[in-house]
């Protein structure tokens, strides 16, 4: 078994990444909260599935497979932490950008106006 990062430390590299991307503000923290107890979680069930050999099927009573129940989980937490991720600005294909009001560049016109007063 691996070491699996805690929740609280799982948090503070989420909220330096954000700061490091300038997208961090203290009223994202409970969106922060969430998705890193998301993240720990899916951390540790992979674990689990790896120490239990991968296991992605489990039979039925009938005698069929089905996805394990653990392959289902590890799906669904992906998808929560990739949607969490998206809003918290963590990955390329993030649609917000910071709202910084310095983050945009003036145009050279709009510089050459405010100039000339």
């Amino acid at each position: 078994m691996s070491k699996i990062p805690t929740k609280e430390t799982i948090k503070r590299r989420t909220i330096s990444d954000m700061k490091a991307l300038e997208v961090h503000k203290p009223q994202y923290n409970r969106l922060i909260d969430i998705y890193s107890e998301l993240v720990f979680q899916y951390l540790k069930l992979n674990d689990e599935f790896e120490s239990e050999g991968y296991q992605y099927e489990s039979y039925t009573a009938a005698g069929g497979a089905k996805k394990s129940p653990i392959v289902a989980t590890l799906e669904s937490l992906r998808k929560d932490i990739l949607a969490y991720s998206d809003r918290l600005c963590l990955n390329p294909k993030s649609t917000m950008q910071p709202k910084d009001g310095n983050s945009k560049k003036k145009s050279t016109l709009a510089s050459i106006l405010s100039n000339l007063d």
